[in-house]
């Protein structure tokens, strides 16, 4: 989810980056994401005995000579079950261990041991330590495969003639289902589920457009640039994670522009790597490309006022920024930080503005709600506190969980600023912009591109 580079759209977390620390250790990778064993036989436990409790392979003992069989319990498989489609079965069920996939390890280019600290950030440093545990990279990892899987089924569907409101559709479903949280009782959202309202975003809608209830019903047509952005998360713990889908193979340089500008972005990433750096060569990387539009070169152009940004707990934007043009700021990543590194590419102008229309609604941790005197107000305050917290969430999420005629309490709520609304964020009419994105979490010894699948 791409955040306004401007002030106005920067949210200042009410936990430091310490909470978004990674453990150190790399549990072994478990089963394919197919759900499959690979190498066991039909019939067969992990041991080699087939059903009956036989050895496969081994002599048989003649029937008069047959000694009596020890009754043993048979192991039961970490994996046994298949994913349906579309992507429905949770998935506890088909990684019973819980050992989910890993995401893309890369080891540091360099590191510097005599790197100093002033006395804040040691203090910060051993904060983020104590929350480096397994419990993190399960729950990231589980959010990432959940990512994995409905998209993978997304991209089966989302051809022209589907409507923005079923592809919506299925995309929430499937995290739903695969996380098993339908967040219809109080809290349930809360634990895991929808990291953030869905994105798609058509043609030089860049960001922040997602279909609301009662309005027109939008197309996908053979034409499109279509920007898919969506998230999952597992106990707050929120993988952001983008694709473009675009049928036309004129757009195809387009495409690849940004999936080379992210992929760019994702290797400058690490400890101590300064923002400044990175933006400059994902700029670098992107303006290198050109698109033929009926008959016209047109250079691609990276979006100067939306940016890359740190992910806390529960909080999709933190307080740290990567944009996509070279940048004169004092700002590093940090060991234990979690980031969603994503450039947006554009026919266009390269700037954009606020459209008409509401994408969704977050609420500002920061703000008191002490004056506020308005009952509709007030109740939706609590609906709000009590089901989604700090995550981001859409008209469509607050009509699913029974809440009505909320319009004017949420014009009060945002009004008095303790709640944010989002617009949809445009370039020109007429330009194509796309959208690739990762999250990435920076472990003490390695970086993990968590959100890394076969696709992209």
């Amino acid at each position: 989810m791409g955040s306004k580079t401007p002030d106005d759209r920067r949210r200042s977390p009410d936990e430091s980056s310490a909470c978004a620390a990674i453990a150190s250790v790399n549990p072994a990778k478990p089963a394919a994401a197919s759900g499959l064993l690979q190498g066991v036989l039909e019939g067969e436990d992990e041991d080699g005995e087939d059903e009956d409790g036989n050895k496969v392979g081994a002599d048989v003992i003649p029937k008069d000579k047959k000694k009596r069989k020890a009754h043993r319990k048979k192991k039961k498989k970490a994996v046994d079950r298949q994913q349906t489609t579309p992507p429905r079965l949770a998935l506890t069920n088909l990684f019973r261990d819980q050992l989910y996939p890993e995401g893309e390890i890369v080891t540091y280019v360099a590191h510097n041991d005599n790197l100093q600290r002033t006395t804040a950030e040691e203090i910060r440093h051993l904060s983020m330590m104590d929350h480096m545990n397994d419990e993190f990279l399960m729950d990231y990892r589980k959010a990432a495969e959940v990512h994995r899987q409905v998209r993978q089924y997304i991209q089966t569907v989302a051809n022209p003639g589907i409507f923005m409101s079923q592809l919506a559709q299925e995309i929430e479903d499937g995290v739903r289902a695969l996380t098993n949280h339908q967040g219809l009782e109080v809290g349930d959202a809360l634990k895991a589920g929808m990291g953030f309202p869905t994105g798609l975003c058509l043609n030089n809608i860049a960001a922040h457009w997602t279909p609301n209830p009662g309005t027109k019903e939008v197309t996908l047509q053979y034409d499109d640039v279509l920007k898919v952005d969506f998230g999952v998360h597992v106990s707050g713990r929120i993988v952001d994670s983008a694709f473009t889908v675009a049928f036309n193979p004129k757009y195809d340089n387009l495409l690849a522009a940004v999936k080379a500008a992210t992929n760019t972005g994702l290797k400058e990433a690490g400890i101590d790597a300064r923002m400044d750096h990175i933006s400059g060569a994902i700029q670098e990387v992107m303006e290198s490309y050109e698109v033929e539009l009926d008959g016209s070169t047109i250079p691609v152009k990276a979006i100067r006022d939306i940016s890359g940004h740190n992910i806390l707990r529960y909080q999709i934007h933190g307080d740290k920024q990567v944009p996509f043009v070279k940048t004169q700021t004092t700002q590093r990543m940090e060991e234990g930080d979690v980031f969603a590194i994503e450039t947006f590419g554009t026919t266009g102008k390269g700037y954009t503005r606020d459209d008409a229309g509401i994408y969704g609604y977050g609420r500002n941790q920061h703000a008191s709600a002490a004056g506020l005197h308005q009952a509709s107000a007030k109740s939706l305050l609590k609906t709000i506190d009590e089901n989604f917290g700090t995550l981001v969430f859409s008209k469509r999420y607050l009509e699913r969980i029974g809440v009505k005629n909320y319009h004017l309490g949420m014009k009060t709520l945002v009004s008095n600023g303790i709640v944010e609304s989002y617009r949809p964020l445009v370039d020109v009419p007429g330009s194509k912009v796309a959208q690739f994105e990762h999250t990435v979490l920076l472990r003490p010894n390695c970086k993990e591109v968590v959100s890394r699948g076969d696709d992209y």
